[in-house]
C-alpha cells in the first residue's frame, strides 16, 4: 500500500480552511468570567502590540522592550516565616542531605516548576492564590556528585541513592504541588508569607481516591486493602481549573518513579492480569529513574504490584480550602496526563479536554452527567466522578468523532479484550483507545479552548520516532503504524504542530468535530513556507517546510520548536510556549500569534528562557496586566558540581527553578 504523501495529507485538511474561518464567543463560558476571560467581545481582527525578539542563548529572561519581570517564587523560598529559606550556596556542600532537610523541604516551594493557575481574590487581579506543579526532582541539581538521570541506566544512580537514603525523602517533599497566596503591591509581585492559604501537597500527601476506579481490584495494595485512598502525586506537568474554583493537576511520567518490573514480570505468585495491566506502560526492568523502591517499598513492583495504578490520574485540590484533602478523580480515565481543561457546555455540562503525552498516545474528552450550578459552588464538588471519558479519532476528511470508552460486553471493552469492568477501561484507558482505533498522535500535550471562539487547540511537542512512511511496530505493547496520519502528517516530527478543532454546533458535548492544522512548526525560512492549497497539492512539500494558518509573510514569522503548554489572552491570541528542540537550536520561549483575523498564523517571539530551561505555565490575570510563567529546570544536563546555569541569582549561583510574573513596565496589558 502506497503511504499519502505530506502534501496529499495536508491538502485534506487545510482546503477547509474556510470552515473554520467564523466563529462566535461562546455564552456558556460568560457564566464564569473570572475564571475563564468570558464575556470579551469577539475581536475579528485581533492584533499583538509587542515588539518580537531574537532568538537568545543566553543565561538569562529576554523579553521585549517596554517589559520586565518579577521573580515570585524560587524552588527552596520558605512559604512560612518561622523556617528559614534554602541557602543554595550549600547544596554543593551536600545541605540537602543533612537529617532536617526533608522536614525543611515541606515548608518550601518545591522543585521544577510546571503548571500555573491564578484564583484571584477579586476581579482586579492584583491578589490571589496560585497553585504550581512541582513536576519532578533534577536530583543532580540538588545533591553533590549524583550521577544525574543517566544514573539510572548505568546503576550508579541506585548506588548514590543506597548510600544516600535520606535524599529520597527530601525529593518526595520536593514533588507535587505548591499552593502560595501571591500579591502585586507597590507594582511588584512577590510571595505572600505566612498566608492561611500557602501549603504544600507532595508525593506521600494522603488523597482521596473517587470515581468508577475506587475500591476496584488493581487499586488495592498492602497499605490499602480496600482500594480508597492514596499517597501523594508525582510526574505533575500542566493542570486546568474547574468553574467552581478548584485546581486540576495532571500526573503524567508516573511510569518513572517504580522499578523492578523484571522481577514482578518473574513471580509466578501474581495474578497475570495485573501485569498484563501494565502493559502500555514503559516501567522501568530494574532500578527506576529515581531509586525510591530503595527506600520505601511500594515504588518495588515486585513488592507492590498494584501501586502504579494509583497514579497517572487527574488530582482536584481546593486551593481555598486547606483542609480538604486533594482528590483522584478516576472517571477522567489514566494515562501520561499533560493537563485538563474544563469548558461549560450549552447544557450546563462539563466537557474536560485532556492529551496523553506520549509518543503515538491519543486526545481525550470527559463530559459530566451533571450539570454546572453556578449559583451553589458545592453542588459542583463530585460532579467529575461521574460522566463519559471519549478517546479522538481524526479522519482524513477534516471530521472526527469522539469514541466513548465504555465497559460493555456487547461492545468491543469487554473481557476478551482484557476488561472486566468499567473500572479497568479507565485504569487501562490507552489499551481501551487502541481497540477503539483512535489516532495515535504526536505526543499530545496541553489542550485548551480559546475563550472567545470555544475552537479547542491542541499541542503536540514532536515526535522524532514518526516515520516517513506507513510503518507497523509494537509500541508500549500495542502494533502502532508509526507512519504518517491525518492529524499528524509529517514523518520524523522534530518540530511538532498545532491542531485547531472546532466541535458540532459549537456545542463542546458534541461526539463530532471538524479539525484543521493551525501551525507545523519550524523555521520559515529554512525550508519552504506553505501558504496556499496549490501549494500542498504540488506534493513537493519538504520535511523542513512550515504552515501558520496560512499567514504569507515570512520575515514576520518567528521560528519555533516544540510547542508544549498553551494559553490564551482576552482577545482570544495564541500564547504558546515551549520544550525541547528549537529549529535555531537556541533557547526555548513563548511565542503569540492571533486566532483570527488577517494576521492568523503571524507567530511572534515574545520571551527566551535561560539555559537548559524549559517554559511552563503561560497564566494571565483576569485583567491581562500580568502574564506568569514557570521557569523549569535552567541549567539542565548540569550538576551541583559543575552548574550549566547561574539563574535566577546570577554570579556563581546554582540554578533555581523559579516562578516570575511577566509585566509591562507602564502598567498596561501584556501583549497589546
Amino acid at each position: 500500500m502506497t503511504s499519502p504523501t505530506f502534501g496529499d495529507l495536508l491538502e485534506q485538511r487545510l482546503s477547509r480552511r474556510q470552515v473554520l474561518s467564523a466563529g462566535a464567543a461562546l455564552a456558556p463560558l460568560a457564566a464564569v468570567p473570572a475564571l475563564f476571560n468570558a464575556g470579551v467581545a469577539f475581536a475579528d481582527s485581533p492584533k499583538l502590540g509587542f515588539t518580537a525578539i531574537a532568538a537568545s542563548g543566553k543565561d538569562a529572561i529576554a523579553l521585549p522592550p517596554g517589559y520586565t519581570y518579577d521573580i515570585v517564587a524560587r524552588w527552596g523560598d520558605s512559604l512560612f516565616s518561622k523556617v528559614p529559606d534554602l541557602d543554595a550556596s550549600k547544596l554543593a556542600q551536600g545541605v540537602l542531605l543533612e537529617a532536617n532537610a526533608a522536614e525543611l523541604q515541606r515548608s518550601w516551594f518545591g522543585q521544577n516548576c510546571d503548571a500555573i493557575h491564578f484564583f484571584p481574590f477579586d476581579g482586579k487581579g492584583d491578589r490571589g492564590i496560585l497553585c504550581v506543579n512541582n513536576e519532578y526532582t533534577d536530583d543532580a541539581l540538588m545533591y553533590p556528585g549524583h550521577p544525574g538521570f543517566d544514573g539510572a541506566v548505568s546503576g550508579k544512580g541506585r548506588e548514590y541513592v543506597r548510600q544516600h537514603p535520606q535524599l529520597v525523602n527530601v525529593s518526595i517533599a520536593a514533588t507535587g504541588v505548591s499552593v502560595i497566596e501571591v500579591a502585586c503591591e507597590q507594582g511588584r509581585w512577590r510571595m505572600v508569607k505566612d498566608s492561611r492559604f500557602n501549603r504544600r501537597i507532595t508525593a506521600d500527601t494522603p488523597m482521596q481516591i473517587r470515581g468508577p476506579a475506587r475500591g476496584a481490584a488493581l487499586m488495592r495494595t498492602h497499605a490499602d486493602p480496600d482500594g480508597i485512598a492514596a499517597l501523594g502525586t508525582f510526574g505533575n506537568c500542566a493542570g486546568g481549573e474547574t468553574p467552581w474554583g478548584t485546581y486540576l493537576t495532571a500526573e503524567e511520567n508516573i511510569q518513572d518513579y517504580f522499578g523492578n518490573f523484571a522481577a514482578l514480570q518473574a513471580r509466578k505468585d501474581v495474578d497475570a492480569h495485573i501485569v498484563e495491566a501494565h502493559r502500555c506502560w514503559r516501567l522501568w526492568k530494574q532500578h527506576s529513574l529515581y531509586g525510591w523502591e530503595n527506600v520505601h517499598a511500594r515504588f518495588d513492583l515486585a513488592q507492590e504490584p498494584c501501586e502504579p495504578f494509583r497514579f497517572g490520574w487527574i488530582v482536584e485540590i481546593d486551593p481555598r480550602d486547606p483542609t480538604r484533602a486533594p482528590v483522584k478523580r478516576t472517571a477522567l480515565g489514566r494515562f501520561a496526563h499533560e493537563g485538563a481543561s474544563p469548558v461549560v457546555a450549552p447544557d450546563g455540562r462539563i466537557a474536560v479536554y485532556m492529551g496523553d503525552d506520549d509518543k503515538f498516545e491519543y486526545v481525550y474528552k470527559f463530559i459530566s452527567s451533571g450539570r454546572f450550578d453556578a449559583k451553589n459552588p458545592g453542588a459542583n464538588r463530585d460532579l467529575l466522578d461521574a460522566g463519559t471519558l471519549h478517546v479522538a479519532r481524526f479522519d482524513a476528511s477534516g471530521s472526527g468523532q469522539w469514541l466513548p470508552l465504555v465497559y460493555d460486553e456487547k461492545g468491543p471493552l469487554n473481557a476478551a479484550a482484557g476488561f472486566r469492568n468499567q473500572a479497568e477501561v479507565l485504569i487501562k484507558a490507552r489499551a481501551a483507545a487502541y481497540v477503539l482505533g483512535a489516532t495515535p498522535m504526536d505526543r499530545p500535550e496541553d489542550v485548551e479552548a480559546n475563550p472567545t471562539t470555544g475552537r479547542i487547540y491542541i499541542a503536540c511537542t514532536r515526535n522524532d520516532s514518526r516515520e516517513p512512511q506507513a510503518t507497523p511496530r509494537a509500541y508500549s505493547g500495542r502494533e502502532i503504524d508509526r507512519g504518517p496520519n491525518a492529524a499528524n502528517p509529517r514523518g520524523r516530527n522534530l518540530y511538532g504542530h498545532i491542531i485547531e478543532i472546532r466541535e458540532a454546533g459549537d456545542d463542546h458535548t458534541s461526539l463530532g468535530f471538524s479539525w484543521e492544522v493551525f501551525i507545523l512548526a519550524g523555521d520559515p525560512r529554512r525550508g519552504r513556507l506553505i501558504t496556499s492549497i496549490a501549494e500542498l497539492q504540488s506534493g513537493k512539500v519538504g520535511s523542513e517546510d512550515t504552515y501558520f494558518a496560512g499567514y504569507t509573510k515570512a520575515a514576520d514569522i518567528s521560528a519555533i520548536g516544540s510547542p508544549d503548554n498553551i494559553g490564551f489572552d482576552i482577545a482570544g491570541n495564541l500564547w504558546i510556549v515551549t520544550d525541547g528542540t528549537q529549529p535555531q537550536e537556541l533557547n526555548d520561549g513563548c511565542w503569540a500569534c492571533p486566532t483570527t483575523g488577517p494576521e492568523r498564523g503571524k507567530l511572534q517571539r515574545f520571551m527566551s528562557a535561560p539555559v537548559g530551561a524549559e517554559v511552563c505555565g503561560v497564566q494571565f490575570t483576569p485583567d491581562n496586566t500580568t502574564l506568569f510563567f514557570s521557569i523549569q529546570h535552567p541549567g539542565e544536563n548540569g550538576s551541583v558540581d559543575a552548574p550549566k546555569s547561574h539563574w535566577p541569582d546570577g554570579g556563581n549561583s546554582q540554578p533555581r527553578s523559579s516562578v516570575i510574573a511577566v509585566r509591562r513596565t507602564d502598567g498596561g496589558k501584556v501583549g497589546s
